[in-house]
């Protein structure tokens, strides 16, 4: 029995993020279930995981039911010691833990205000007192463990880690909503933006699922922040010059055009998140010969 990693929806679920980048970002083999948010309650969703009542929920191999995030971390961490979820370095896994710490239990004006959605971009968002106090308070913490383990990278920490792992939704909400940050807290936040395995999840967010218009807000949209993606598109005809998925190995139903090239895929899924950010899907690149010039 592997790992069964259960998951909300991948445009608004900011703590379903944090424990997908626990095994995307680090190797970690999984299976995934998906549950809605539009259809009914996901502790309804959960009764077969019981004590289990909010995503992300972990089954371990041995069938233990881990449904909060930080006990999730740390018990990979332990059971994979080689994947160094955590610094190595003493003092950086101190700081990282004491982060990690922070964001699970704090911020909680910044998370009301600003609800995570990977779907949306805006600008001209009004800021509240309590919400630039968060803001303040991630700039200082974040340039105290900079400070004080001297990265020779963009992460906090060193090596990115779990630490990472918990501030990724909080970079998404400063992107998303156009907060303004001091120039080397935007720096962290565009080093998640360009990270490969947090592309991919955005890309899952675009490409499965309807918009839930509870999560919108009504301020001026604008463009994602992030690096721009390969221009694709979805068709329905065309002769594929690939005959199984890149993803599945599964007959190709589905099809994709990107410069003039046709491509297959087993199902929607497969075909739309490619289709989202081309260069972000190892198999897909390799199957389609993309540069590295391309791919960066």
């Amino acid at each position: 029995m592997s790992y069964h990693l259960i998951i909300g929806d991948y445009a608004y679920s900011s703590w379903s993020l944090r424990g997908w980048l626990l095994f995307e970002r680090f190797g970690l083999v999984r299976n995934e279930t998906l549950i809605t948010f539009r259809d009914e309650p996901v502790a309804n969703q959960l009764a077969d995981f019981f004590p289990a009542k909010t995503v992300p929920t972990l089954i371990t191999p041995e069938g233990a039911v881990i449904g909060e995030s930080l006990a999730m971390a740390e018990e990979l961490a332990t059971r994979h010691p080689e994947a160094c979820l955590w610094p190595t370095d003493p003092k950086a896994r101190s700081i990282a833990r004491a982060l990690a710490s922070e964001m699970h239990a704090g911020f909680g004006a910044l998370r009301d205000f600003c609800p995570m959605n990977f779907r949306v971009a805006y600008k001209d968002v009004p800021v509240s007192d309590d919400v630039s106090r968060d803001l303040r308070r991630l700039e200082a913490i974040w340039e105290h463990a900079r400070n004080a383990t001297d990265p020779d990278g963009p992460w906090l920490c060193g090596d990115y880690s779990i630490a990472d792992v918990f501030f990724a939704p909080v970079a998404t909400r400063i992107a998303t909503y156009g907060l303004e940050v001091s120039e080397r807290a935007r720096a962290y936040v565009n080093a998640h933006l360009n990270d490969p395995a947090f592309r991919r999840w955005r890309a899952l967010g675009l490409a499965t699922g309807p918009d839930l218009p509870w999560y919108a807000r009504d301020y001026p949209q604008t463009a994602w922040p992030g690096p721009q993606t390969i221009p694709a598109q979805a068709i329905e005809v065309g002769a594929s010059l690939n005959e199984t998925c890149p993803y599945s190995g599964k007959a190709i139903q589905f099809l994709l055009e990107l410069d003039g090239k046709v491509f297959g895929f087993c199902n929607a899924t497969c075909r739309d998140k490619t289709v989202a950010d081309p260069a972000v899907w190892p198999a897909f690149t390799e199957m389609a010969g993309l540069t590295p010039a391309e791919v960066a």
